[in-house]
């Protein structure tokens, strides 16, 4: 399995956007030398579609599937592209205030702690649909990791297309996101400029 190792501060500095979208509350001092140095139309483009790949975990090849799915699905392709991204099952985890981050929460499904409608998921990027119960096992309900989760996302803003539990760490998707709702700093049209050259 592909995993992304790069350090997470110094990849937020190359893509300019605030390390806060990953869940993570550090700042860097240092700044880019290259910072003023005036960009192309492609590079532009590229920088949106790295940053949404950076942001959500994901590699090229699911990127660009999903962008397949979003291109046949009704409506607008780059709004149906994030919200295909934003229903991914450790995504959903993230938003829900069970795990710190994404790759938290990736790693929580990937050890079977999660149970969708009752089911066992251990598929990160599952997509979730409108009226899933999405909870943690009953035997990993106790453990102190959770507790720790619970206290360092406790401040956190749940997004109003979820509905969460957090006394059973269990949550309800109510609907599917609309692009409104997803506080992503990614600009979706330029992705879409850069798959359809």
């Amino acid at each position: 399995m592909a995993v992304n190792r790069v350090p997470v501060l110094k990849r937020c500095r190359s893509l300019g956007m605030d390390p806060i979208y990953l869940g993570i509350n550090k700042k860097s001092n240092r700044t880019l030398k290259r910072a003023n140095r005036k960009m192309s139309e492609y590079g532009l483009q590229l920088r949106e579609k790295q940053k949404a790949k950076f942001i959500y975990g994901v590699l090229e090849k699911p990127f660009r599937n999903y962008y397949t799915k979003a291109k046949q699905m009704k409506g607008m392709t780059g709004e149906n592209l994030m919200i295909l991204l934003e229903c991914r099952l450790d995504n959903v985890m993230f938003r829900m205030g069970l795990a710190r981050t994404r790759r938290e929460a990736r790693q929580i499904v990937d050890h079977k702690h999660v149970l969708v409608n009752g089911k066992v998921v251990n598929i990160p990027s599952y997509l979730i649909s409108a009226g899933d119960v999405i909870e943690i096992k009953e035997k990993h309900k106790s453990s102190p990791r959770y507790k720790e989760i619970l206290e360092a996302t406790g401040g956190n803003m749940v997004p109003e297309w979820l509905d969460v539990d957090a006394e059973n760490l269990k949550g309800t998707v109510k609907e599917l996101p609309l692009r409104e709702a997803i506080d992503v700093p990614v600009d979706e049209m330029l992705i879409v400029e850069l798959y359809s050259k």
